[in-house]
């Protein structure tokens, strides 16, 4: 299976805590709007078929049903999928969360999807080319799938783990592996060699005086990646 068991274990500790927005998940639930509005913008959730690979809590999930989507979400973390399914009882929006691995699905339901979204995720895995083609295979042909991560830079490891974790305490301590960084050239390729091509290169940035979040050009930490299913 793709997936770190030391992971999958740092947030099921957490998973209690993914709807506290003042909690370790404060930097998710400030750019989740972002989020939202990007793929909204781009893709339009209203009556799609959408999968959110890696769910988590649920966070993502939630707003893309809430603007109108049939929404998938799966995970590994049983934890965090209790968390999840708890919040849909308060919130009464509807998501379908199952605990399967990306790859396991695409085996069982390929080409179902108009919309993969995996956020935040492929720096947590082994594997991240095998999650990437598992999305590819998940998505019907002409379908669009979501990415972002982490940049492999001095810069991103000064601002993303030691300002992040060690100076500001926005997360916590051992979040990010900074070995496990991905370039955005690294990732094109794995898109393309997964028959997903890049379509938009887009950057997240945190400015700490305003402590906003917001889209533009500098891709040097943070950046979104959308891409098209050939066909």
């Amino acid at each position: 299976m793709n997936a770190d068991p030391a992971e999958l274990q740092k947030f099921s500790d957490l998973a209690h805590r993914w709807w506290d927005p003042n909690s370790e998940f404060k930097p998710l639930h400030d750019i989740n709007p972002l989020r939202l509005d990007w793929i909204e913008r781009n893709a339009g959730l209203a009556g799609k078929k959408v999968l959110d690979v890696g769910c988590g809590g649920g966070l993502l999930s939630e707003g893309m049903a809430a603007r109108g989507a049939d929404v998938t979400g799966i995970d590994l973390s049983e934890k965090a999928l209790g968390v999840a399914r708890l919040h849909l009882l308060e919130s009464g929006k509807h998501v379908d969360y199952r605990l399967i691995a990306a790859e396991a699905l695409a085996e069982e339901s390929p080409g179902t999807y108009d919309i993969v979204t995996c956020l935040e995720m492929l720096e947590h895995v082994p594997d991240p080319a095998q999650t990437i083609a598992a999305c590819a295979r998940l998505v019907k042909p002409g379908g669009q799938v979501f990415f972002s991560t982490l940049n492999r830079n001095p810069k991103s490891y000064l601002l993303a783990v030691i300002g992040a974790e060690y100076v500001l305490n926005m997360l916590p301590k051992g979040t990010h592996d900074y070995a496990k960084f991905i370039r955005p050239s690294e990732l094109a390729r794995w898109a393309r060699e997964s028959d997903l091509e890049p379509a938009e290169l887009i950057g997240m940035s945190y400015n700490p005086l305003t402590k906003r979040y917001s889209l533009g050009t500098d891709t040097a930490v943070n950046y979104l990646m959308r891409t098209r299913k050939n066909g």
